[in-house]
């Protein structure tokens, strides 16, 4: 294990981390990237789960808890998924490809959680459907916000392997 590589990325993902709490517009976040990023480059599973989940848990204690926490959570564990499916065909298109994939699976999920869990909406197809619409301009929001952090976190690390050796997979000292 090159324990540089390892250490590069846990850092990268945590200061990512950090800025879920400066100020950004709605769903402008690193989270989806972060997961999306963890699954693909972390060899350990667990960590690869815990990473996004600890960040989402620790923030959520200064940001507050919410009834739809579970919804949220799940939403990006299977992000991390999707990040394992990636580890051998990673390539910008599929990066872009699985950046928009989260950011849907996403938003289905706490959408529904909010129509299903609060009372904003009637218990209906109706009000499902009104849920979602109401949402869009967050989605919209995580669609661009996931795009350019996982760009940034992909396209950084990709440069960081061209041009620093000891972070390279196959360092070795």
């Amino acid at each position: 294990m090159n324990i540089n590589r390892l250490l590069t990325i846990i850092g990268l993902l945590l200061f990512a981390a950090i800025t879920r709490l400066l100020p950004h517009p709605p769903n402008f976040a690193p989270i989806t990237a972060i997961a999306l990023f963890g699954g693909v480059y972390l060899s350990n599973k667990k960590l690869a789960f815990l990473l996004p989940i600890g960040v989402l848990f620790i923030t959520d204690l200064i940001l507050g808890f919410h009834q739809t926490m579970l919804f949220v959570y799940a939403g990006f564990a299977i992000i991390v998924g999707i990040g394992f499916l990636l580890k051998t065909k990673k390539n910008s298109l599929t990066i872009i490809l699985a950046s928009f994939a989260g950011s849907t699976i996403f938003f289905v999920i706490t959408n529904f959680a909010v129509w299903a869990l609060g009372t904003y909406y009637p218990k209906s197809i109706d009000g499902l459907m009104a849920s979602y619409v109401a949402a869009i301009p967050f989605f919209q929001n995580a669609i661009i916000g996931d795009l350019v952090f996982s760009g940034l976190f992909f396209g950084g690390f990709a440069l960081l392997e061209k041009y620093v050796p000891a972070i390279r997979e196959e360092f070795v000292k």
